[in-house]
């Protein structure tokens, strides 16, 4: 079964450009500006089934975000249609989702709701979720007063328990410490081993390959290469090593 298709998708933000703001005259300025268009994605496409971990990879700017937002439903691609079956976890950014004045149980509670749990079930998840949080100690402090590894902690947790069909990770989980990040991939591990849908982005190259079975490198928005995870590895680490950059993916 077919969770996440992507068929000829684009996507494209308008930013102003060719303005000149000339002895403080605002409008003037704001009227001189033009918009365009920069292509963060470009006619990508893919499938991915049932039970496949699929990693992402490409440079800074390579439009990584981008398609993980579209499979989360945060935005509308520009040309090109998204279909996703099942309902979707996503880890995008720290704190997404989250209110910085409420307590760690009530954003508990909200980004379960969020995440299309009901009262009742999060209640019975409740302990669970705190449990594998490990920051009980803090549950009732306000979210402002938690480090970036707290919000980590806490949105991961919720992420895993909610039940979803598709689990969307951003680089989020390098904030966490050796320990929580192990209790991560045990996490990921057995659900991927559930039969789970897996999207994936990381800068470590080797938790890709132990974790993703496919792998799509983006460039400019473009699709390079799509394939087993250890070959679309192996290649643009290649390419990253031959321009003499730093092998981050």
């Amino acid at each position: 079964m077919v969770v996440v298709e992507f068929d000829a998708v684009s996507k494209s933000y308008s930013h102003n450009v060719g303005g000149k703001l000339l002895r403080g005259h605002l409008q003037e300025h704001l009227r001189g500006m033009k918009r365009e268009k920069f292509w963060a994605l470009k006619e990508v496409s893919f499938r991915l089934q049932q039970g496949e971990t699929m990693a992402v990879v490409g440079r800074n700017g390579a439009g990584k975000s981008t398609l993980l937002g579209l499979v989360a439903g945060l935005s509308e691609p520009s040309q090109g249609l998204v279909t996703v079956n099942g309902r979707v976890a996503a880890l995008l950014e720290l704190g997404s989702g989250f209110h910085p004045d409420l307590t760690g149980a009530e954003n508990l509670r909200l980004n379960a709701a969020l995440l299309g749990l009901s009262g009742r079930r999060t209640s019975e998840l409740y302990e669970q979720i705190v449990d594998f949080s490990g920051i009980r100690d803090f549950i009732d402090e306000a979210l402002r007063t938690y480090s970036s590894g707290m919000i980590m902690r806490l949105g991961f947790s919720v992420a895993v328990h909610v039940d979803p069909d598709i689990l969307i990770v951003d680089e989020v989980l390098a904030v966490g410490d050796k320990d929580f990040q192990a209790k991560c991939f045990d996490k990921i591990s057995e659900f991927k081993r559930s039969g789970r849908t897996l999207l994936f982005v990381s800068h470590a190259a080797s938790l890709v390959e132990r974790l993703c079975d496919r792998a799509i490198w983006l460039d400019r928005g473009e699709v390079i290469m799509n394939g087993q995870a250890r070959e679309v590895v192996a290649a643009y680490t290649g390419q990253v090593a031959a321009s003499a950059s730093p092998p981050k993916i």
